[in-house]
């Protein structure tokens, strides 16, 4: 299982860095960066759910302005507001 979970974090971690705008690359891509080795699997999970969202929308609701809609408003979501905030 550490092999695998090693994979994932790898998977993670290149995703992060390559989502499609600039923008999304730094932000998702810094903040996984600082915090993935210590993420669990349900962490993990959570991420991933965040990571699923649009470019643009992570985007705005990281640099504020836009307030994510309830169900995109997620503990992890705040975890990555909360690492650009204090940045």
């Amino acid at each position: 299982m550490t092999d695998d979970l090693t994979t994932r974090r790898k998977r993670i971690l290149f995703q992060a860095r390559h989502r499609g705008t600039k923008e999304a690359d730094l932000l998702i891509g810094r903040f996984v960066e600082a915090h993935l080795d210590g993420f669990s699997v349900t962490e993990l999970d959570a991420l991933e759910a965040v990571m699923a969202e649009q470019d643009l929308d992570l985007v705005a609701w990281i640099i504020g302005g836009v307030t994510p809609p309830k169900a995109s408003n997620t503990p992890m979501l705040a975890r990555i507001i909360a690492h650009h905030r204090a940045a």
